[in-house]
């Protein structure tokens, strides 16, 4: 079985303009920098994290046996589809594209794997089931950086909770929510299981750390199930320190800055690759999916030559999607040698032939 397919360090030289990954790309706050540099790494974290899932749950205003640490979302995905499969559940629905790591946990513990690529799809085949599957939702969506209607999530609701399925909100992108509002309901939410992940939100993706939610009335069961699926100290001292500064007023206003300067960013970067040619998808994040103006065939042989200039762009094939690219915003400065090493890699007669 292969392994999902990531942006980011991929084995080869430094990457000096990273477009692949969707990690915010400005400075740390500082209040964030001194509680990571203040961080005993001489001790063992307190192995019930009490201290943090007390102030996780103040701010979601739930009761703090509904918080599980995790070790970031792609280990709560793996866990998360353990306990499904534990509970009898045999199949997962996965958007597609979507993810990898959600489709990959389902094919490691055999469970039988259907991709949505659509929502009106997803909402047919969960009332057709006849028996209740692990469902995998984004909002907003990656690769896409789309975010689906409310009237969506009002169906799904009404179809998940009649036919016993379990729905999971992976979050990681709702703090970098450019355009728009969260369209979950607060009752919605509170009856799936929710993942969160700041370290795509605050440039640390190195550090995984996150936690999961668990459905209000899966707090007590299903909920310390999982929380008994872990292993001891499950989040590293680091990422501990990271999750109790995430919702402070200075990380937070910082991150509300950081929004404004991605807009910027994200219009200036559109406006680039508009005039690159490039054909390019409706987001409310900092990243989207981008078509640059050449053949599919030749498009890896374009990345690589990026790759070796020191940029990295994500190729969209294995969402699907061949002849796309997912690209993140990124500063002024990273923009303009994109245009450079495109210019300069270019040969002619590529631009405009048939994919």
């Amino acid at each position: 079985m292969p392994w999902p397919e990531h942006g980011g360090p991929d084995g080869g030289p430094a990457i000096l303009h990273d477009f692949s990954t969707n990690a915010n790309p400005l400075p740390l706050p500082e209040a964030l920098v001194n509680a990571l540099a203040a961080t005993d790494r001489r001790r063992y974290p307190d192995p019930h994290y009490g201290r943090l899932c007390e102030r996780l749950a103040a701010h979601h205003g739930v009761p703090a046996n509904r918080v599980l640490p995790t070790a970031g979302s792609s280990e709560a995905i793996r866990r998360l589809t353990l306990l499904a499969q534990l509970q009898g559940l045999g199949e997962a629905w996965v958007p597609a594209p979507g993810y990898g790591d959600y489709a990959a946990a389902a094919y490691a513990l055999g469970l039988k794997v259907h991709g949505w690529p659509a929502p009106a799809t997803l909402l047919e085949a969960l009332d057709r089931a006849h028996h209740p599957a692990l469902v995998w939702l984004n909002e907003p969506c990656n690769p896409t950086g789309v975010s689906l209607p409310h009237s969506f999530w009002q169906s799904l609701a009404e179809i998940a909770w009649a036919k016993g399925h379990w729905l999971v909100l992976d979050r990681a992108y709702e703090p970098l929510r450019l355009e728009g509002g969260d369209p979950i309901l607060p009752g919605m939410a509170a009856r799936a299981w929710q993942l969160w992940s700041p370290n795509k939100a605050l440039g640390l993706t190195g550090i995984r750390a996150g936690y999961v939610l668990a459905p209000t009335e899966a707090a007590e069961g299903l909920g310390q199930r999982l929380r008994a699926l872990a292993p001891s100290w499950v989040l590293s001292a680091e990422g501990e320190q990271m999750l109790l500064a995430w919702w402070g007023e200075a990380v937070q206003a910082w991150l509300a800055d950081s929004r404004r300067t991605l807009e910027q960013w994200r219009t200036m970067q559109r406006h680039l690759l508009g005039d690159l040619g490039w054909a390019q998808r409706a987001t409310v994040t900092p990243f989207w999916l981008a078509r640059p103006p050449l053949p599919a065939r030749l498009l890896e042989l374009r990345l690589r030559q990026l790759r070796s200039a020191g940029l990295k762009l994500r190729d969209a094939s294995s969402f699907g999607l061949p002849g796309w690219v997912r690209v993140s915003t990124q500063s002024p400065d990273a923009q303009a040698a994109l245009a450079l090493v495109w210019h300069d890699s270019r040969w002619k007669g590529e631009e405009g032939e048939g994919a």
